[in-house]
């Protein structure tokens, strides 16, 4: 270690907070953590004097010794134990493993887990609005059924590795520090397979494809992503399985189109059914709906059905279905209609006013 002042290394005054000391502390641990600099051993002892120093500089008695006597006074105080560093989630976050490594804190897992898989699947517009039930075939590594994921064909077929003596780590000591690193015989498993399965040679898994039942929630959309916990790759030597990720594609819809929660249409009427009025079924999402369609409904006019959109993700309430009457004009007649036709033109009034009661009781009595 050098003799740089402790404040000058996490760049605070030396009347700095320990707010600051923390900030301090953390920008220097991400800049020189030795997986972001490797094979660079100077990186590696710039993080160590940033734990020394922040383990002085954290503590009120061990700063008040080293502002009067320097580093010998911190560390007559107690000085630098790499045992504190068990624990610094609050300060490192995700960096705090890195001191179980570097200064031979304990060793967090011997197994990693398995890995996560991601998995598409194409739903239809209504299974996706209303929800379903269906079934998939996901290839996957799946604990080995002949060993129960030992790896070996036996429970004697499995020994205890000699270069980390089943810690899955081999310690090397530099100065008072002691480092650890994860067992490149065994890779961090503590053990080695002498008499591997035949089912899997050695790895305690098999790849295979898995049929599983997928509950599909009413709402979902494309980009919803559905996490089936256990369910991705089973992890090497026992270790829990990964998560399986699905991630859904909604096709689009001939008649109903999404907005948010809500659902948009168009719906045909004849020329009659627009002019007479009339009754008539909207398809919704669960089924038919009777809608009455005014006299003189005009080209455009949009009906409201309540509550017969999407239901919300987080089961509160659902949107509502708009749909847009379209009035189909005749592009062919005989002359019977053509007759009718223009008998009605010759009653229109100039400039036709569709409010005109007198004017609908006439077109009533000549369809009639």
């Amino acid at each position: 270690m050098s003799d740089t002042d402790y404040y000058e290394i996490l760049g605070v005054s030396r009347d700095a907070s320990i707010q600051e000391i923390k900030r301090g502390y953390r920008e220097a641990a991400v800049r020189w953590h030795p997986d972001r600099n490797p094979d660079n051993p100077a990186a590696e002892e710039r993080f160590k004097e940033a734990a020394e120093a922040y383990a002085t500089l954290s503590d009120a008695d061990k700063r008040a010794h080293y502002d009067r006597f320097g580093r010998q006074g911190a560390r007559g105080a107690g000085g630098f134990d790499p045992a504190a560093f068990h624990d610094f989630s609050d300060v490192l976050g995700d960096l705090s493993g890195a001191f179980s490594d570097l200064f031979g804190g304990g060793y967090r897992s011997r197994h990693e887990g398995g890995g996560h898989q991601q998995f598409e699947l194409e739903l239809d517009f209504v299974e996706a609005a209303c929800g379903t039930e269906t079934h998939i075939q996901v290839p996957r590594l799946s604990t080995c059924a002949d060993c129960r994921g030992r790896g070996a064909a036996s429970a004697r077929g499995i020994s205890v590795c000699s270069m980390c003596q089943g810690h899955g780590q081999v310690r090397y000591q530099q100065g008072f520090f002691s480092i650890a690193r994860t067992c490149s015989e065994c890779r961090g498993r503590g053990r080695i397979v002498v008499d591997p399965c035949r089912g899997c040679g050695g790895d305690g898994r098999v790849r295979r494809e898995e049929r599983i039942t997928l509950r599909i929630p009413a709402g979902v959309e494309t980009g919803s992503r559905l996490r089936l916990s256990g369910k991705g790759d089973a992890g090497p030597g026992g270790a829990p399985a990964g998560d399986l990720f699905v991630i859904l594609q909604v096709r689009e819809h001939s008649f109903f189109r999404r907005d948010g929660l809500d659902v948009h249409c168009r719906f045909p009427v004849t020329f009659t059914q627009a002019v007479l009025g009339a009754e008539v079924r909207i398809p919704t999402l669960e089924g038919e709906e009777k809608i009455k369609v005014a006299p003189g409904t005009q080209g455009g006019t949009v009906f409201r059905l309540r509550g017969k959109g999407i239901p919300n993700l987080n089961g509160r309430g659902r949107g509502d279905q708009y749909v847009e009457v379209q009035v189909q004009v005749p592009t062919k007649i005989d002359g019977r209609q053509r007759e009718i036709i223009e008998e009605l033109a010759e009653m229109e009034p100039d400039p036709p006013d569709p409010k005109d009661r007198n004017f609908f009781k006439k077109i009533r009595d000549l369809f009639s």
